[in-house]
């Protein structure tokens, strides 16, 4: 959880309201009225030698399954950590910090093209090591393939699907105007996937390249991220032999009126070290910085 603060007014329940922000950071909103119209694309590529020797360890002493999604994960939390502006979001033309940090995980119950799609969304501290991350995930999951288990999700959208169409189309408009005003139930908060710090997706586990995924203009998720299958090259090593070399690629789609672009340059350096020397994720964090009033 974030560092508790008396709720004022003009905060929501999921986040609140910065109100130092630069004049120039405050209108942008008002300009880019939609994700779709701020959102920027990047694309990297990581070098993982270290971090899959990093993980087989791990997995050799009791963390069976401990993976790439894990270490993802576990990297951008503490990323956060040090730049919380990275978990903000944009609701009704203002921006805010968001109070928690929530994962959200589209998964297949199993590995069958007619098998049921849901998903999941994990709540995270910002201390959190990636112990903490492999132990919440591996609950969540194992909870949601157990046959006929539904997640929160599944169960507003059985809800939802029962009512007419235009019905359903009234009661979308009239949850906008809630979210737009801040006062959208949290029961519907906690269940919605278009709500929370990221969406992210391995497609490197089923064989696929990373891709870039839109975000939605519904809810306030600020960030999707795709994972990509890993990829050998053969590169010149600097004592001048050709050796064989791993890498994992992954892109983002991310709001732009979050924060600027030099913060995310720095948030997303910070975030890259992480994953080619990630020990220091066994700990938590020395320092937790906290966002701007």
């Amino acid at each position: 959880m974030g560092t508790f603060r008396k709720r004022r007014f003009g905060d929501r329940s999921d986040g609140r309201r910065l109100r130092t922000l630069d004049p120039f950071s405050v209108m942008i909103p008002f300009i880019m009225k939609h994700r779709n119209d701020s959102s920027n694309y990047f694309s990297d590529a990581v070098e993982i030698t270290d971090a899959e020797r990093y993980l087989r360890a791990k997995r050799a002493h009791g963390y069976p399954g401990m993976g790439l999604l894990h270490l993802f994960i576990a990297t951008y939390i503490r990323t956060a950590s040090q730049y919380p502006g990275i978990n903000r979001f944009v609701s009704g033309q203002r921006i805010y910090a968001r109070k928690d940090i929530e994962f959200v995980m589209i998964i297949k119950k199993e590995m069958r093209t007619d098998a049921p799609e849901t998903s999941i969304k994990i709540n995270f501290d910002y201390s959190d090591t990636i112990y903490d991350v492999y132990r919440k995930m591996t609950e969540q999951i194992n909870l949601v393939k157990k046959e006929g288990e539904d997640t929160v999700t599944d169960n507003l959208a059985k809800v939802l699907m029962k009512l007419p169409r235009l019905f359903l189309k009234l009661i979308v408009r009239v949850l906008e105007i809630m979210d737009y005003f801040g006062i959208m139930p949290k029961s519907i908060l906690r269940a919605s996937p278009f709500h929370g710090t990221l969406v992210i997706t391995d497609l490197g586990s089923i064989g696929l390249p990373a891709i870039y995924h839109h975000l939605y203009n519904f809810g306030n998720m600020p960030i999707f991220i795709a994972l990509g299958a890993k990829r050998k090259t053969r590169e010149l090593r600097p004592d001048g032999i050709i050796g064989e070399r791993k890498y994992i690629e992954y892109k983002l789609v991310m709001d732009e009126r979050c924060c600027d672009g030099f913060y995310f340059s720095q948030a997303f350096r910070l975030f890259r070290s992480i994953l080619r020397k990630p020990h220091i994720l066994d700990v938590p964090p020395d320092v937790i910085v906290e966002d701007i009033d």
